[in-house]
């Protein structure tokens, strides 16, 4: 019999969920500098095996997790682009997420130019989005956008949710989980407020406990960027 958790949502209002249920709101991520292909292939595996949403890989493997996931898979293949401070030329980040989806890609998480943002270039932010919603919209694939929260103020975070929406993404994702903190319950409740309900919001970065994923789900995240993904659906 599946485990089960029970979240209390803002309303008061309470549902279980099973594990498959929690497990489908998560990426199975690997995305540290010193992983191996081996560990890439044994993140498709359990992604698998648990029935994870996806799972986040570098770019270079993406063709490996291609062939281990197989044909018909469930399981969404999704790598970074820009990572992790998305500041490269536009080119360079077009580049990437057109061999990427080349190598099979499902979804792309791309960082905004953080630094151009910050310096006001919100019209250069917003064509760079924009130009790669369009090609990932017309590959069939998902375009997250992470805009790396712990960098950005309140007025900040709207402004670049402002950004997505004119750009047309699917997601705007909290954080990549290398600067200096992750996904927090304010911020995703802030994003779930300024973003229209056809973007959804990925948090990531620090989400290690069933009590950190509840918190999120209730705040309003629709999927949950995590490497801890075993224990939290295992509750080990």
């Amino acid at each position: 019999m599946a485990a089960s958790y029970t979240l209390t949502f803002l309303s008061n209002s309470s549902i279980v969920m099973t594990r498959e249920e929690l497990a489908s709101f998560i990426d199975h991520t690997q995305l540290r500098p010193e992983a191996t292909e081996e560990q890439v292939l044994q993140l498709c595996d359990e992604a698998r095996n648990y029935g994870f949403a996806a799972v986040c890989i570098p770019p270079c493997y993406v063709q490996a997790a291609k062939e281990r996931l197989g044909p018909g898979s469930l399981v969404k293949l999704a790598t970074v682009v820009g990572f992790p401070l998305g500041y490269q030329h536009s080119k360079v980040k077009f580049l990437e997420t057109h061999q990427a989806i080349a190598d099979g890609a499902d979804e792309i998480d791309v960082v905004m130019n953080i630094s151009a943002f910050k310096s006001g270039k919100y019209e250069d932010v917003e064509n760079e989005l924009g130009d790669l919603a369009k090609f990932c919209h017309l590959k069939e694939a998902a375009l997250k956008v992470i805009i790396e929260t712990a960098l950005l103020t309140e007025q900040e975070i709207k402004k670049a949710c402002e950004l997505c929406v004119n750009a047309g993404v699917d997601y705007v994702k909290t954080s990549t989980g290398f600067a200096s903190g992750g996904a927090t319950v304010g911020d995703v409740r802030l994003m779930r407020r300024i973003l229209p309900g056809t973007i959804k919001i990925k948090a990531a970065g620090g989400v290690r406990t069933i009590e950190d994923a509840e918190a999120l789900i209730k705040a309003g995240a629709d999927r949950l960027g995590c490497s801890a993904s075993i224990k939290l659906v295992t509750h080990e």
